[in-house]
This record gives C-alpha cells, sequence and structure tokens, in this order.
C-alpha cells in the first residue's frame, strides 16, 4: 500500500495534533490508582464531547467514521503527544465493535453511549484457570432459568473487573456439544450479589487483574450478543479486535519507551557507546518494521471489515522488543534498575507479561504459521 498520505489524509493529522495539543490533559496522578483511572475516564469524555473518542466506530454510533489510515494517524498522534488512554480501553477497541458487528438494534442503542462516555466500564471474562491459550476448554457454564441465565463459575486475569460495569463473557450453554460449539456470549452486570470480582497482586505490586468467581449470577435473555451456542464466533471477532487494537497500542508505547531509553543512555553518557548504539539501532528498526506491517495489514481489514490474524504477528513483534528494550534500560541504569520501586526495575517486572498477555508468544506462532503462512498444522 502506499504510505505516503493524501491532501486528506495530511489535513486529518493537523486537525488531530492542533487538538490534542489544546486539549492535552497533563500528566496522570501518580501513585494512587482510583485518582489515575478517574483522571483517564474524564479525558476520555473530553474526547467524546468532541468525536475523537470512538474514532473508528461508524458516525451513526457516535463515533467519528474514521477510515484505518485515519485511526494510524490518529493513533501516531496519541504516541507524539503522550496523552493518556481513555478509560474504558476495552470497551472502545472490543465491546463497542463486537456490539456493532454482532449486535441486535437494541443492544446498540442501549450499551454504546455509555462506551463512548466512560459511564460504563467494560471487561472482558474469557481466561479460565484452566482455559487460558486452549479458550474452547472454558468450564464457566450457563443454565436456563426462569426467562434468563444462572451462571456458575470462574474467570482469571480479568482487567478492569474491579471498575467494570459490564463483562463480555463466555460461558457453556450445551455441556454435550463439541467444546468450540455450545459456548454462548453474554453481556454480564457484574454489579451484583451473585459476582465477587479479587484482585490478583502482581510481581510488580500492582492489581491490575482481577479474578471474578460467580455462583449462579443472573443473566437475561436478552443479554445475549448473537445466537445461543453461536458465541465462539463473537469472541474471535473480539479477540481480533483486541490483538488490532493492541498492535495500534504497541507501536505507541514502544515509541514513548525507546525515547525514554534513549534519554536514560544520555543521561548516563553512554550514547557513543558502539555496543549500546547498535542495540538501539536494532530496536528502533525493529520498531519501524512493525509500525509499517502494521500498515501494511490494514489493506486486509479494510477488504474485510474486520481484522485478520494478520495481528497476532504485530502482538509476537510487541512482546519482543518491550522485553529486549526494558532489560536493556535496567542494565543501563545499573543498581538502580534492579532496586524495588524504581521506574527501570518496575518496567523490567512488568515487562515480562508481555509474552503471555493478549495471547502467549507459543499459541500467537502457530497462529501466524497456519492462519498467515499456510503452514500445515502440527496436529
Amino acid at each position: 500500500m502506499d504510505l505516503t498520505l493524501n491532501e486528506s489524509e495530511a489535513a486529518f493529522r493537523d486537525e488531530v495534533r492542533s487538538w490534542l495539543e489544546s486539549n492535552h490533559p497533563g500528566e496522570s496522578p501518580e501513585g494512587d490508582d482510583a485518582a489515575e483511572f478517574e483522571f483517564r475516564r474524564a479525558w476520555q469524555k473530553t474526547m467524546h464531547e468532541a468525536g475523537w473518542a470512538g474514532i473508528n466506530w461508524p458516525e451513526e454510533f457516535g463515533g467519528k467514521g474514521a477510515t484505518l489510515i485515519e485511526q494510524a494517524i490518529f493513533n501516531e498522534e496519541l504516541g507524539r503527544q503522550r496523552v493518556p488512554l481513555p478509560a474504558n480501553v476495552l470497551g472502545l477497541v472490543m465491546g463497542g465493535p463486537v456490539v456493532i458487528a454482532h449486535g441486535n438494534d437494541e443492544q446498540k442503542e442501549r450499551y454504546l453511549e455509555p462506551i463512548l462516555s466512560g459511564e460504563e466500564i467494560w471487561c472482558q471474562g474469557f481466561s479460565e484457570p484452566e482455559s487460558g491459550s486452549d479458550l474452547a476448554s472454558l468450564k464457566t457454564r450457563a443454565v436456563k432459568s426462569n426467562g434468563g441465565w444462572k451462571v456458575t463459575g470462574q474467570k482469571v486475569w480479568t482487567t478492569y473487573a474491579h471498575e467494570a460495569k459490564w463483562c463480555m463473557l463466555l460461558a457453556r450453554t450445551d455441556q454435550d456439544a463439541p467444546k468450540h460449539k455450545g459456548i454462548t456470549y453474554f453481556l454480564l452486570d457484574v454489579d451484583q450479589p451473585n459476582v465477587d470480582v479479587r484482585p490478583l497482586r502482581q510481581i510488580t505490586g500492582e492489581a491490575e487483574f482481577n479474578e471474578i468467581f460467580m455462583e449462579e449470577a443472573e443473566v437475561p435473555d436478552e443479554n445475549i450478543i448473537g445466537e445461543v451456542g453461536g458465541g465462539w464466533q463473537v469472541a474471535i471477532t473480539t479477540l481480533m479486535f483486541e490483538r488490532a487494537g493492541l498492535g495500534a497500542a504497541a507501536v505507541i508505547g514502544l515509541q514513548r519507551g525507546l525515547e525514554d531509553l534513549i534519554a536514560l543512555i544520555k543521561d548516563k553518557r553512554l550514547q557513543d557507546d558502539p555496543i549500546v548504539r547498535q542495540k538501539v539501532a536494532e530496536l528502533h528498526t525493529g520498531i519501524e518494521a512493525m509500525r509499517l506491517g502494521a500498515l501494511r495489514s490494514l489493506t486486509m481489514t479494510m477488504k474485510t471489515g474486520i481484522p485478520g490474524p494478520e495481528g497476532s504477528l504485530g502482538k509476537l513483534q510487541w512482546a519482543k522488543y518491550a522485553q529486549a528494550m526494558n532489560e536493556m534500560a535496567s542494565e543501563i541504569a545499573g543498581p538502580e534498575g534492579v532496586t524495588a520501586g524504581s521506574e527501570a526495575s518496575y518496567r523490567l517486572l512488568r515487562s515480562r507479561a508481555n509474552s503471555i498477555e493478549g495471547g502467549t508468544t507459543e499459541v500467537l506462532q502457530n497462529i501466524v504459521a497456519e492462519r498467515v503462512l499456510g503452514l500445515p498444522k502440527l496436529r
């Protein structure tokens, strides 16, 4: 594809850049997770009021109707100006697009506006203690009861569940069907007595993720997305949007991280060290190749309207470069790089999850091999 901006795309870039410069919210508050989250929620409200929150959503659903190229431009400008991410990332990137793709008119009317405004936060209830990479083996079950469903089971690694109103939930509704069948896609109201959200403390000391325990949690029929037993295809759509969203946000994060690494290198007066320069050059070229590859993959999405398996390649690259970058930063920082509480040690520890979250490296390599390169399956 031609990566040169045409006249309208250049004008769009200038519009985004001007708006962000005029409305930049400043630095996020540090040391208080709740305050930081509310800061991001307020920032999302500002973005929504100006039409920027759901930039890729169709205009009829409150979005900007931006083309894929404009979305890429927008994400690059967010990274360039280092603005915080909106609070309802999962709702904007996955929840809303899935409702638009698979929901009925009543669901679109009910859920889309609160996602855009940040009034209702969404989380994703897919992974379970024994069903992560092999998602179709999930054990959470939903039983028909009094015109609705009773859901019992456990979800894990659920980002923002402690802030969420709605959970995109996969549950098995037919115990006798093959594992990819008999799964239904529900929207679970997290704010009910039969749902228990418990934080998971990470190696960094944070609790970004949660466990969700459900004991006959209630879900009405109208909260099913798609058809009963047809949740697997809706789930695949969700994961495709997730990896496409990760790819866009990942390049921004890597570019920011590389800028910080270069500043650290200069602070330590190592900018003329040939080995350091070589490693920085490798990171820079890798990140740039990832950015261009992500733009190239837009051509397939332009044809189908839904992200394809190519998004898995961006996720693989992100994990590789993020971990290499943070390992290098820890080395450059010296003793501070392994001192508890330092920025370098935090980033090093946090980056260990990069090859697990959003799809493990091993599973994604299989997806790329089989579904992108067309290689024969191992089994």
